[in-house]
């Protein structure tokens, strides 16, 4: 019997501290005003800021670095050993190895990991495309339980939306991933096995417009 379980508003996955870019400052452009006069704001950026560009970076960088920030700031993703990788130019899958760190009791892999790395896996997809400039937030997760995984799973996904044409725009957007969870197969010829099915949705904001946003808010309270 399938079963089918729904979380919001969780914390997106690999999500590093905010950071912008390494300059000494940054001009925010207001992109919630329509037309073409548009606010232009001097954010001094602090060394935390700086500290934290640099930290992103090198999260996306690659496998070494990636593995080291989930260490510190996403453990389950460093000790599930998930790692994505690149089907075909639309297709990105994530491997989530049969370790005993994602098992059950009876040998199976635990629902907990299969449901916790789908989250993670898509933000490590979102993530690694908008890059350290973005925040990721995932709004909406919901995961169906098909069949029991006796091996690793594979989480192939697709995004229904162009994903770079959002990023295009310099705005904030919201970005769905369908997954497809699979056991991956180990013998020549062997068919797939779905286990599972999810649907996850990530809030996607630009980092400098949080820091217009706090600017504003400060600005307002000075005047006051």
């Amino acid at each position: 019997m399938s079963q089918t379980i729904t979380q919001s508003h969780s914390e997106s996955p690999l999500q590093t501290p905010s950071a912008k870019p390494a300059v000494s400052s940054e001009i925010v452009r207001d992109e919630s005003m329509s037309g073409k006069a548009k606010d232009l704001i001097d954010v001094p950026l602090s060394w935390v800021d700086r500290a934290e560009a640099f930290i992103s970076k090198l999260s996306v960088r690659d496998t070494f670095w990636h593995r080291i920030c989930s260490l510190i700031w996403l453990p389950l993703a460093f000790f599930s050993g998930i790692r994505m990788k690149s089907i075909d130019s639309e297709t990105f899958a994530a491997y989530l190895p049969f370790r005993r760190f994602n098992k059950n009791w009876y040998n199976a892999m635990a629902g907990g990991a299969l449901l916790g790395n789908a989250e993670i896996a898509g933000g490590m997809y979102v993530f690694g495309i908008c890059g350290g400039d973005y925040t990721v937030v995932c709004k909406n997760l919901q995961y169906t339980f098909l069949r029991p995984c006796m091996g690793p799973a594979v989480y192939k996904m697709k995004p229904r939306e162009n994903i770079k044409e959002l990023l295009a725009t310099a705005r904030e957007f919201n970005i769905t991933l369908d997954m497809e969870i699979v056991q991956q197969t180990i013998k020549p010829g062997e068919r797939e096995r779905r286990v599972g099915r999810s649907e996850v949705t990530f809030h996607v904001t630009p980092k400098s417009q949080h820091k217009r946003k706090a600017l504003a808010i400060k600005q307002r309270i000075g005047k006051n």
